[in-house]
């Protein structure tokens, strides 16, 4: 009996010092509080500072054409009349006319193809996020700069964080260059000059 009672003793100690340990543990999830709940969620950008990934495939083509015609004929003529004038007026005739024709076309094209990754900025109620990025390239001495903006939806964001330009509203792209080669494609001095004057 006097084993089993300390055999009880022993237990209850351990048991309380449990109960004592466990009161001060704090309980901390495997998982963040912030991410989905589950497992098995998508892990799509829905809030600001998340990073999408868009596919720029942007190709832009337009034709203008234009083409004018206008003619114009006009003639008089004065003949000999009866009687004594009629000797005296030879025939008279005039005529006169003219045309115009002019025809001119236009044709501008581009694309651009890039992967930039963005940065959610906000997010609105509608499900719908502003999108910012800049990426910036330097390749000897040629510096190359992509800037995005623009609003997506999170619907046509792919499971990988990603989405084509195509579905970006209100994109603003624009792709500039400078250096050696960007120098070289401007017109020279002299011919900026003649442009202007004439």
């Amino acid at each position: 009996m006097r084993r089993f009672t300390l055999v009880a003793i022993v237990l209850l100690c351990a048991a309380g010092l449990l109960m004592f340990s466990s009161a001060f543990a704090l309980a901390e999830s495997l998982f963040p509080v912030d991410q989905p709940s589950s497992l098995f969620a998508d892990r799509k950008a829905r809030r600001p500072g998340d990073l999408v990934t868009v596919i720029i495939v942007e190709q832009a083509q337009a034709r203008q054409t234009a083409t004018t015609s206008t003619g114009k004929d006009a003639e008089v003529s004065v003949g000999p009349g009866g009687g004594v004038l009629a000797d005296l007026i030879p025939l008279l005739r005039l005529g006169g006319g003219d045309s115009f024709s002019a025809d001119g076309a236009v044709t501008r094209g581009g694309s651009l193809t890039a992967k930039i990754t963005t940065r959610v900025v906000e997010t609105f109620a509608n499900n719908t996020l502003r999108i910012e990025g800049r990426q910036k390239i330097v390749v000897n001495g040629e510096e190359q700069e992509i800037v995005l903006t623009g609003l997506v939806r999170t619907e046509d964001i792919a499971p990988d964080n990603t989405v084509l330009s195509t579905f970006v509203a209100d994109a603003e792209i624009s792709f500039v260059g400078t250096g050696i080669v960007g120098e070289k494609n401007k017109p020279g001095l002299l011919t900026r000059l003649f442009n202007w004057l004439f």
